[in-house]
């Protein structure tokens, strides 16, 4: 396959010539879950990205596919279900991107605690059924405080109590996107980035018949028609939505902020993520994560109106996370001079939702007969007298006063929103990267009904279950081995071992075209030859257009590899400068937009105010 800077050029010629069936707006984890779909099932599917393919909001995650289990502080067992599911399925039909990887909780008796011991070890005990978690690797364990000080000895040793184990997934938000992506590519879409939407075009009967739209690489305009147009435009929804002069448009995001910060591993050594109260009885709660030599952590809550586009880290956001985790781990004593990385981005939340990711909604209350039941079953349970079917039985009764559980008829997942306007235009908004399959299979369902009943034409249903993401291709059930057994192919053509492993980690089963081009290529000037085995491909087979994307979202290279990244960003440079063609003063320009890029990860600004 093909996917590069000449293949957007055909594309775009193709989005002018062809009528589509369905054209998506948006081209992060949604617009890109519906594309695969779509795409799949022979429905003439186009996508426009008005930046690159998840730069707006779907690479600025915590970067795991999260269970949820705080949910099950008030027995929430309905999205704790759907949310294990679902990250069951990405997990089989995206295998090399999300990896189990357990989370330590430590528990607090402080004022409003999320979880005591008692009620923490109901919690998982419960997430591990809803999970179907018996691989004794991963089945949750409490720990002791002297056992969760032995694990994490720099842990605030004052008011613990204990802790516990149970599985959660660590994640690459923004390569389960282009994954997506280059799937519904090959199956016959038309996958677009840097093209906006400017226009929703309408017949005489004022039915939306597709959109105007602008390269913004170019600065042309042109036309796209089709069908059927849904907008998963993430926190700008409602922009797209206001594309319709005539229409009267009720805004229904509210954006929130989320913050991350990464530091070095020796200044705030973790040996697993940890997820913990932040301590200021603020109903939030903060990941601590290890990945790659670094240790990053977050997130923050905060409503959002700025720049869409680019929402940094302010000081506040800073001085917040490093309060927390200097109270939490007291002897480590960061400062935002040990900070080498940090990422913002908005959550996509729906107003009439008040539930974010991680950290919210109205928790509501248990009544006592609902909590004295489920505590009784369980207790039953593990002592063998009921069986898991009276488990089941109980938690289809509990009587949860929690707002969300009143669920939006129009939503396919919790906190998402599927809805057909007056004109036609298709809204899929909300949610989060964990529903996203989900999330798309219910547009799909809706969009499949659409064409059928309006225009005639009929595709015929398929299981996304098993709709496997480019490099996908693996065992599901013994991915170590098999991403080991192909990176034993770059080993046999010269490779060291790290880089061929490395490789086969971010490619999947993709990482077979990666080795291939070790036949002809040799090592360009400042980079591994890795480093231009990965940048080549990233540059033929998706769609990466300048070094930012590279850099930050093809690969993580400016998040955690912030000590080597001032010599390979002039190998990089240059060697898309050569490949692409580029003159002097593109050159310039890409490599101030990198620059710029990576002061605000470092927080040059913060810093040098400081």
């Amino acid at each position: 396959m093909a996917f590069s800077a000449a293949t957007r050029q055909e594309n775009i010629a193709r989005l002018k010539a062809e009528h589509l069936d369905l054209l998506i707006i948006g081209g992060g984890i949604t617009g890109a879950g519906v594309a695969l779909q779509a795409s799949a099932m022979g429905i003439k599917t186009g996508l426009i990205e008005m930046q690159d393919f998840s730069e707006g909001t779907s690479s600025r995650s915590t970067k795991l596919v999260h269970g949820g289990i705080r949910y099950l502080k008030t027995f929430d067992v309905e999205v704790v279900a759907d949310t294990v599911k679902e990250r069951a399925a990405i997990q089989h039909i995206a295998p090399h991107i999300p990896r189990p990887d357990p989370m330590l909780i430590p528990i607090y008796d402080e004022p409003g605690a999320t979880f005591t011991m008692f009620s923490l070890k109901v919690a998982m005990d419960l997430y591990d059924r809803l999970a179907d978690v018996t691989d004794p690797k991963y089945t949750n364990y409490t720990l002791s405080r002297d056992e969760v000080l032995q694990r994490e000895p720099q842990l605030k040793a004052e008011n613990l109590v204990g802790g516990g184990v149970y599985l959660d997934y660590i994640s690459n938000d923004a390569r389960l996107v282009i994954e997506n992506i280059k799937q519904a590519q090959v199956d016959g879409g038309i996958m677009t980035s840097h093209v906006q939407a400017t226009q929703l075009l309408h017949d005489e009967q004022g039915n939306l018949i597709g959109a105007q739209v602008k390269d913004l690489m170019t600065d042309e305009e042109f036309t796209v028609h089709a069908r059927l147009v849904i907008n998963t435009a993430g926190p700008w929804s409602d922009f797209v939505r206001q594309l319709d002069p005539d229409a009267k448009i009720t805004p229904q995001m509210r954006p929130t902020k989320g913050v991350h910060l990464v530091v070095a591993a020796d200044r705030l050594p973790v040996p697993q993520p940890t997820y913990f109260d932040t301590g200021d009885q603020d109903d939030r709660m903060v990941f601590v994560v290890p990945r790659a030599n670094k240790t990053y952590f977050g997130t923050t809550d905060t409503d959002y109106t700025a720049d869409f586009k680019h929402p940094v880290a302010t000081r506040e956001d800073v001085d917040y996370l490093l309060a927390i985790i200097n109270n939490r781990y007291p002897d480590v004593h960061l400062t935002i001079d040990d900070i080498e990385a940090s990422w913002a981005g908005l959550r996509p939340l729906i107003a009439a939702n008040s539930s974010s990711d991680y950290n919210g909604g109205d928790s509501g209350k248990l009544s006592d007969q609902s909590f004295a039941a489920v505590i009784d079953v369980v207790n039953n349970y593990e002592n063998k007298q009921a069986t898991r079917s009276d488990v089941e039985q109980v938690l289809k009764n509990v009587d949860s006063a929690l707002s969300e559980h009143k669920s939006n008829p129009s939503a396919v997942s919790r906190g998402s929103d599927l809805s057909v306007a007056d004109d036609g235009l298709i809204t899929l908004a909300g949610g989060k990267i964990t529903d996203y399959r989900k999330m798309a299979a219910g547009a799909i369902t809706l969009i499949s009904h659409l064409l059928a009943s309006r225009f005639d034409a009929h595709f015929d249903p398929i299981d996304s279950k098993d709709l496997a993401v480019s490099g996908g291709a693996l065992d599901s059930t013994n991915v170590d081995a098999a991403l080991a057994t192909l990176a034993q192919q770059g080993q046999a053509k010269g490779l060291p071992a790290a880089d061929a492993l490395q490789l086969a980690n971010l490619y999947g089963a993709n990482v077979t075209h990666v080795f291939a081009l070790i036949d002809e290529l040799s090592a360009a000037p400042g980079l591994t030859l890795a480093e231009t085995l990965g940048l080549r491909y990233a540059l033929t087979e998706e769609m990466t257009l300048t070094p930012v994307d590279y850099l930050l979202r093809r690969t993580n290279h400016i998040l955690f590899q912030r000590e080597t990244l001032d010599t390979v960003k002039v190998g990089v440079v240059n060697e898309m400068a050569r490949y692409l063609g580029w003159q002097p003063a593109e050159k310039q320009q890409r490599l101030d937009q990198l620059n710029q890029a990576i002061a605000e990860s470092d927080l040059s600004l913060l810093k040098n105010n400081n």
